[in-house]
């Protein structure tokens, strides 16, 4: 060499030539046209005065050209950053790639201990946008190539970055794995030619790469093999190998496994169209990482090839060895870890339920690792996205694989649209959105459906709420979701405000729905007194018949005529036209009291606030209102019945006893009426409507609506006694009804049959009177003594009403005592319970009325 550095650059050129092209190959092909083309370019290098330094060029090019197999003191020409740009334009699948074994889906940790800080120095780039302090891509890669234009924001993913051979021309020299303490360069490995068909020699390195290289790609190698009972790539014992290269090549084998738990994965899945958008999308992720980890054996491959045409006199500096591929491939195992970490989590997951699973890992502190899982987020969001903007911006549900978590059932009519068909489906809800959220997006979806379709609302979506334009990129997906309580939460706010107030002003506008909640609290609550009490003094004659005689038609022609003659005639004709009057089911004995109702016919979008159930519920409270009101009717008859006889029956002094007990009972029954009545008008149903009225005017959407209705029928049910928990209040309370009647009934045969006696003793001292003005005698002893006998049985029947009527109010009043016991025992109606007995007159009679002084104590103490 010494003497090739004392010629001449032409010379140096002449060498140059013949060492690319030959002087024999030259003459035996005839290329005349390339030495023409080497003596231009000569004439042009001895012309040209740009460069300066002509023969260090030259002495560079031939340099470049010399044999590796030859020794020589000079560096060897292949550096894995040719390498690489080679591997730019290398397919994605390994050139060896073939389809992995069946592998268990288990994930067991069979990787040693991670490698040493010291070995992480130098090496290869990750399958990500990172790399393990080592040094960055290299120029080749960096620039602008074929695939790395299309890349988006995987583009640059491909930093598979081999370290760059140190070379003459000074450029970096990219680090080199440590072999020991010290930083001389490792020795060179004379078995790495060892054939390994010697079966008494030890395998050499060279084979183990091979075959790890097989490994990496799932394909059982020479020595290397896949063993079924452990899970994983082992070794034959009987394969002569020190425990060493033993042990490295069992941690480098691990990658395989991992590649393979990834593959079939994808490979189970890929071709399953039940697995979904979502799923496909997953699937898609992880073939994306698997490309990158392709790219790498590619590039290992080609490295390889590469060594074995230059064959033994290889540098050890620059040739595969196992202690390389630990470093090189620490990262991207890594990452194939969390990968198949992430495909065990996934196993029977699809749709939303997938996505809360992927979104589920990346809540780590590695940033690489949670930039990784963002990534694959953002590629298994975009389609629920999709499905969620269809949804709230068009109402549309093209869910045909169950992803969503929205829920439609096809069976379910019109009528119960609301309420029915559509539905959260709890386990699809991706982590990632809150139960609001959803509930939220539910709603949208469920108002423009709802309008289209039972409102027959015409007005398109996008002049309801401008429409957002749909996601166009995973990555934009993956901001969106990122940014939950910001961008998004928007989006869905305002779609939500806008398509609920429409809605709202469309059944308030167009259905009237707030004059038909008021008009069941004034006909169905009672809540219309003159029209009440008109109809009731309508309909008495009729409804004191039997059940069985009664006809709707005459009924409903009643109806027509309290409306006429009471303030309820300048309501809406809507509203009016629905009201009705409904007969219950005949019992045995049932008088048209028991069996009378009013109705009210809804129908269309309003029937969704005012349902069958809800309806049932007015119907009870009713019935039992107006039994209430029947009640006070009745004891308003008794009072005015009492005023009118008293003054008749003066005449009459052995009627004051039984009297003075009819009014006594009779204020008992009044007082307790009232007291009811305020008690069911004022503080049931006057304050539950005024709760109702001011939720139904801070709504925000239908839902909001129909619960405060519900909640005001579930109050007034409860507190009406009308619930399972106060049947035993209830029965009382109806048993206080019955004394009433019973009651109306025993006066009047009371007042009938003193009315009768004083009718009968007017027309005898009128008759007696008669005869003396004729000059005769009044009466006869006879007529005398026949009257005497009946005034006497009079009298005589007077101790069996007083008898009747005493039983008559220790009855009632044993059932009212047991009513107000009842009442001691919840404490929401303790105060009702005081204003039946303010003056404390049933306590007095009744010990167990008296609460016990540790009980008040206890009450204090809890008021305080």
């Amino acid at each position: 060499m010494a003497a090739l550095d004392q010629k001449s650059p032409n010379v140096l050129l002449q060498n140059l030539c013949c060492k690319i092209t030959g002087k024999s190959e030259v003459l035996k092909q005839r290329r005349e046209a390339d030495a023409a083309l080497f003596s231009e370019l000569h004439r042009k290098l001895q012309t040209q005065g740009v460069l300066k330094h002509r023969w260090s060029i030259l002495y560079l090019l031939l340099s470049l050209c010399e044999d590796p197999r030859k020794p020589s003191n000079r560096v060897p020409v292949c550096s894995y950053g040719a390498l690489l740009a080679q591997a730019r334009d290398v397919h994605s699948t390994p050139f060896y790639y073939a389809r992995p074994q069946s592998l268990p889906l288990s994930y067991p940790e069979r990787s040693a201990t991670a490698h040493n800080s010291s070995m992480a120095t130098s090496g290869i780039s990750s399958m990500g946008v990172f790399s393990i302090n080592g040094p960055g891509p290299t120029p080749l890669l960096t620039g602008p190539g074929p695939q790395a234009v299309g890349e988006s924001m995987r583009g640059s993913r491909l930093a598979w970055t081999l370290p760059v051979s140190s070379s003459p021309s000074g450029a970096a020299a990219a680090p080199r794995p440590p072999s020991g303490p010290s930083s001389s360069p490792a020795p060179k490995l004379p078995q790495r030619q060892r054939r390994d068909e010697d079966g008494s020699a030890e395998i050499g390195e060279a084979a183990l790469v091979r075959d790890i290289l097989y490994v990496f790609q799932g394909i059982d190698g020479k020595f290397i093999k896949m063993c079924s009972p452990e899970n994983c790539y082992k070794i034959d014992s009987k394969v002569p190998l020190c425990k060493s290269l033993r042990d490295t090549s069992s941690r480098l084998a691990e990658l395989g496994w991992l590649h393979n738990k990834i593959r079939k994965y994808t490979d189970s899945h890929s071709l399953d169209r039940a697995f979904g958008l979502v799923g496909q999308s997953f699937c898609a992720a992880l073939h994306q990482e698997l490309k990158e980890y392709y790219r790498l054996l590619s590039v290992l491959h080609a490295q390889l090839q590469v060594e074995d045409d230059q064959g033994v006199n290889m540098s050890v500096d620059s040739s595969l060895t196992l202690r390389r591929l630990l470093v090189w491939t620490y990262d991207p195992k890594v990452r194939l870890k969390t990968l198949a970490a992430l495909v065990d989590y996934c196993q029977g997951r699809k749709g939303g339920e997938l996505a809360s699973a992927v979104h589920a890992y990346g809540k780590t502190g590695d940033p690489h690792m949670r930039a990784l899982i963002q990534h694959i987020l953002g590629l298994v969001s975009h389609p629920i996205l999709n499905f969620l903007y269809r949804w709230i911006y068009d109402g549309e549900l093209e869910d045909t694989y169950h992803e969503f978590f929205v829920a439609s059932d096809p069976t379910v009519k019109t009528d119960r649209l609301w309420h029915d068909k559509y539905s959260l489906r709890k386990s699809m809800i991706p982590s990632f959105i809150t139960m609001d959220q959803a509930r939220k997006v539910l709603l949208i979806g469920k108002s423009i459906n709802f309008l289209h379709q039972v409102c027959h609302d015409r007005t398109p979506p996008g002049k309801i709420m401008p429409a957002s334009k749909s996601t166009d990129s995973p990555k934009d997906a993956s901001l969106l979701f990122t940014d939950l309580e910001g961008a998004f939460q928007s989006k869905i706010d305002a779609a939500y405000f806008e398509t609920s107030k429409y809605l709202l002003d469309v059944l308030n506008k167009n259905y009237q729905l707030l004059e038909h909640l008021q008009a069941m609290r004034r006909y169905l609550l009672l809540g219309q007194g003159d029209f009440i009490r008109h109809l009731m003094d309508l309909l008495k004659p009729e409804l004191a018949r039997a059940a069985t005689t009664l006809y709707q038609h005459n009924l409903t022609g009643i109806l027509e005529t309290a409306v006429r003659a009471t303030n309820a005639q300048f309501d809406s004709p809507e509203i009016l036209k629905r009201l009705d009057v409904r007969l219950l089911e005949v019992s045995p004995g049932d008088t048209g009291w028991d069996v009378f109702s009013l109705d009210y016919h809804v129908e269309g979008p309003i029937a969704t606030v005012f349902t069958r159930e809800c309806m049932s519920h007015y119907l009870r409270v009713f019935n039992f209102l107006w039994r209430a009101k029947r009640m006070e009717y009745i004891l308003t008859d008794i009072w005015k019945g009492q005023m009118c006889n008293a003054k008749l029956l003066k005449s009459m002094p052995e009627l004051s006893g039984v009297l003075h007990q009819c009014h006594v009972l009779a204020s008992e029954m009044v007082h307790f009426i009232h007291q009811m009545q305020y008690y069911i008008t004022f503080e049931v149903l006057e304050c539950s409507w005024d709760e109702l009225w001011n939720k139904v005017q801070q709504a925000q959407d239908l839902d909001h609506i129909i619960a405060a209705h519900d909640v005001f029928l579930d109050s007034i049910i409860s507190r009406c006694l009308l619930d399972v928990n106060n049947r035993p209040l209830l029965n009382q309370l109806r048993a206080v009804f019955d004394q009433i009647i019973e009651f109306q009934t025993a006066q009047d045969t009371l007042y009938r049959s003193a009315l009768e006696e004083l009718q009968l003793r007017i027309q005898f001292e009128d008759k007696k009177r008669q005869r003396e003005e004729m000059g005769e005698w009044g009466v006869t002893a006879e007529q005398e003594a026949e009257e005497n006998r009946r005034v006497q049985e009079f009298k005589d029947a007077i101790p069996k009403m007083c008898s009747q009527l005493r039983l008559l109010t220790h009855f009632y009043q044993g059932i009212v005592q047991e009513f107000l016991r009842l009442l001691m025992s919840d404490e929401s109606l303790q105060f009702l319970s005081f204003r039946l007995d303010f003056n404390e007159h049933y306590k007095a009679r009744d010990p167990r009325l008296r609460p016990s002084l540790g009980a008040t104590r206890g009450r204090r103490s809890s008021n305080i």
